[in-house]
């Protein structure tokens, strides 16, 4: 198929903005730890763009994308990028018409955005060192399966489950992986017995602010070309993340004051929970499907705090829940119309059993496998820091560094 330049300088700025939302992960976090660990927890979000980057031009982008092997895992066709030029991509037997080179960094921004959304479950508590070995082993364990099974030309594809941008891959994985982190790590020393707020919202506002202007990118940019379709989940994206913001604003008004940290907390899940559907739904679903996101993304974090579980950054609440929800929404509001797929409300069950099965699956396999993973970690190398230097913060015990 001929390259079209049109699609290729889309997508170059659609890569361009996901990648800022790796940085905007990092700022979104670190606004709400301590003072004492913000350094260290912007610079999670840094050092997991790196590693990834290297990890998925060396073995990663093949795991995700290579030849087929049961449906479960890509094959070793391009270790190190062998093949992988600027002809036109050929992925799972579609074509497009940008380069292949191009499709696989478009790719790698959407595994280190991943990667970064689950330090949540380390949040003020993790050896460096640990979570390098951590982020190299997960992404090529659970990432790039995961990747294939939707998109690679796996399993969860030939079942029929729809994706368009990661609801499943990236945002169902890393919630459910941050929360089986933050069983295995175990609570900040102190947590419940005195105050550990946020040390500065305002950049927490402004990560969430990279973080919406970016997703127009990661969504629209997934349609890999310059059309109507792109158009369309640009437009559901933005519409989404209002309802999902003015949804939770509401809920916090509610039970007290409307807070603007709720109220960006509500845009993410609403963009978390368009992510699967942006390809597939028109403007009335997305309000739907982000009010929708807001609200029950809200009860999730209600939910997490009267249990006292310390995954206190909300990866799980509103990446893993609102990418449940994204998932399920798709297989009940996907229009025909829109991309030729239709679903529940149109009489497709299929399409809702498909989409419901691909969430469970990845739910437990993110959830176990990231489990054993830290486990192990944890059993052998230690995942968190000593009482010590956990008290003076990471800020200074890993980095040497003070705001």
């Amino acid at each position: 198929m001929a390259l079209d330049s049109g699609a290729i300088a889309w997508v170059l700025a659609s890569t361009a903005l996901v990648m800022l939302m790796t940085p905007g992960v990092g700022f979104f976090y670190g606004g709400l730890v301590r003072r004492k660990n913000f350094i260290a927890m912007v610079a999670l979000s840094f050092i997991a763009f790196a590693l990834v980057s290297i990890q998925w031009v060396i073995l990663g982008y093949s795991l995700a994308f290579g030849q087929d092997i049961g449906g479960f895992i890509g094959g070793l066709d391009f270790l190190g990028l062998s093949g992988v030029g600027q002809t036109a991509a050929n992925i799972a037997g579609v074509e497009y018409t940008i380069p292949a080179l191009l499709y696989m960094m478009f790719q790698l921004v959407f595994a280190t955005v991943t990667m970064a959304i689950v330090t949540s479950g380390f949040a003020e508590r993790v050896k460096l060192s640990s979570f390098i070995l951590f982020a190299l082993i997960w992404t090529t364990i659970v990432y790039d399966p995961l990747a294939h099974w939707v998109w690679g030309g796996g399993w969860a594809a030939a079942f029929g489950a729809l994706d368009f941008a990661g609801g499943t891959v990236v945002h169902i994985s890393s919630g459910f992986a941050a929360l089986a982190v933050a069983f295995v790590i175990g609570k900040r020393t102190g947590f419940g017995e005195y105050s550990m707020e946020p040390h500065n919202i305002p950049m927490t506002l402004l990560g969430a602010a990279l973080l919406w202007f970016g997703w127009f990118g990661f969504n629209a940019g997934s349609a890999i070309a310059a059309n109507g379709l792109a158009s369309n989940a640009f437009v559901v994206t933005g519409i989404s993340a209002s309802a999902g913001a003015l949804a939770w604003l509401a809920a916090s008004w509610i039970r007290g004051k409307p807070s603007s940290l709720g109220m960006v907390s509500g845009a993410i899940a609403g963009l978390v929970g368009i992510t699967p559907a942006a390809g597939f739904v028109g403007p009335m679903a997305a309000i739907v499907i982000g009010a929708v996101a807001g609200l029950l993304c809200y009860r999730a974090m209600l939910w997490r705090i009267n249990r006292k579980m310390d995954e206190s950054l909300d990866a799980w609440a509103i990446h893993g829940v609102g990418g449940v929800w994204g998932a399920l929404a798709t297989g009940i509001f996907a229009a025909a119309a829109i991309n030729g797929y239709s679903g529940l409300i149109e009489g497709n069950v299929h399409q809702f059993i498909a989409n419901a099965v691909g969430a469970l699956a990845a739910i437990i396999y993110a959830f176990v496998v990231t489990y054993v993973l830290a486990s192990v970690i944890d059993k052998t190398l230690g995942l968190r820091v000593s009482e010590e230097e956990e008290y003076v913060g990471l800020d200074l015990s890993q980095h040497g560094e003070r705001v």
